[in-house]
Formats: C-alpha cells, structure tokens, sequence
C-alpha cells in the first residue's frame, strides 16, 4: 500500500523532485566550490607569521563555527536587504554555506598541512621560493592527499545542510517536498521519497572517500608529482653537498 502509493504519484512528483534535486546538486557544488577557495585562503593567512593577518583567520574561523548555518543565511537573506544589499535566494543559500564550511574547510588544511614533514618546508625556503610558491607548489599537493577524504566527508555534510537553505525560499529538494506534502497530505510518503533521493546521493559519496583514503594511504603510494621532484631534487643536493 505505501509503495503503491508512490508508484501512482510519482508521474506528479517525480519531476519536481528532479527539479528540486538539480538546483541542490547546483548548491552543493557553488557552495563548495567557494568554501575550498576561501578555506585554503584562510588556511594560507592563518599560517603566517604575521600577528594581526593570523588574528583575522582565527578569528573569522572561530566565529563561522560557532554561528549557526541558519543564522548567517537569514543575515544574508533578510537582513542586508536593510543595508541595501539584495541577494537572490541561491546566491544567498550558496554564499552562507561557503561561509560557514570555509572554516571546517581550513581546518581540514591544517590537519593536512600539519602531516607534511617540516624539512620539506624548510628546503623549499632554503632553495629560495617564496612563501606562496612554497604553499602552491610544495605543500598544497602534499597536503590535497592527506585530506581529499576529509573533504569529500565535508562535501556530503554540505549537500545534507543545503536542505537548511529551504527556509530562505530557494527552490531546492526539500523545498519541493514541503510543497508537495502540503498539496498531497502525505507527508510520509513524499518525505520517504526524499529522503532516498539524498541516500542516493550522500552513499555513493562517503563510500568513494572511504576507498580514495585506502587508495592514498595503501603501501608504495606516491607523493604527488611536484613534491615528488622537489623531494629527490633536496635530496640529490644534500648527497652532493656531503
């Protein structure tokens, strides 16, 4: 009887689910986009030696995780409007998202950042880089290994809380569900439905970052190639300069 309910709506619902999946697909994939950009930005200025840039991406860290996603999509959605900043609902959906997850992103950059060993580092200064071509072209290889896993964990927790970005009106998968609970009066079998289409997406993810870290963590595995170079290049000169 349940099934066969969805079986005789879903000529009616499924499209509009669909809709609704692809405008959440679109946000998950803007606001991650701009999260990764501005997470390694914040990371980059966190880890300089200069006191009052370093004071600003801890404290735009600690702030973004410790204000509800909610609340910074109202801010953005209902409240700079008074300022006379209108955004469109997505843009505003996707900016808080990537607001927010910037900060879990950054940290995710210093786990990764943390793993690679200093020398590598310290050659990198010793050979005359500069300190962005030594984050560029060193470290940020390196550490892309070490938290790819944790950064596909984190894009799956972004597409789960894009379903938040409803309450401002973007017209995404929950938002579709809502309306049609509300035009079916079947709120279980709508939500069932929905809840599947997020399953479908969100499994197939978390099982592809279990087997990339098994892949990148497995025994032999490689240093990507930029660091790979640098590696043996630090060490032939350390043998010719013995």
């Amino acid at each position: 009887m349940f099934l066969d309910t969805i079986a005789n709506n879903l000529t009616d619902w499924g499209p509009r689910l669909l809709a609704g999946l692809r405008l959440t697909l679109m946000l998950t994939v803007a606001g991650f986009s701009a999260a990764f950009v501005l997470g390694l930005a914040v990371e980059y200025f966190r880890s300089r030696p200069y006191g009052p840039v370093r004071f600003i991406a801890k404290l735009y860290i600690t702030i973004a995780r410790g204000v509800p996603i909610l609340v910074i999509l109202y801010l953005l959605y209902f409240a700079l409007p008074g300022a006379g900043i209108i955004l469109p609902s997505f843009v505003a959906g996707a900016t808080g998202l990537a607001l927010v997850y910037a900060a879990y992103l950054a940290e995710v950059f210093r786990a990764g950042l943390g793993a690679i060993p200093p020398g590598h580092r310290e050659a990198a200064v010793a050979s005359g880089l500069t300190p962005i071509q030594t984050f560029r072209l060193i470290l940020l290889p390196q550490a892309i290994k070490h938290t790819i896993s944790p950064l596909l964990v984190n894009l799956v927790s972004l597409l789960k809380d894009s379903s938040i970005c409803a309450l401002i009106a973007v017209p995404e998968l929950t938002l579709a569900s809502r309306e049609l609970m509300a035009e079916s009066f079947l709120p279980l079998h709508v939500f069932a439905l929905t809840a599947a289409l997020y399953f479908a997406l969100a499994w197939p993810a978390s099982v592809l970052a279990r087997y990339v870290e098994e892949r990148l963590h497995a025994p032999g595995e490689r240093l990507p190639a930029a660091a790979a170079n640098f590696t043996s290049n630090s060490a032939r000169s350390g043998v010719s300069q013995a």
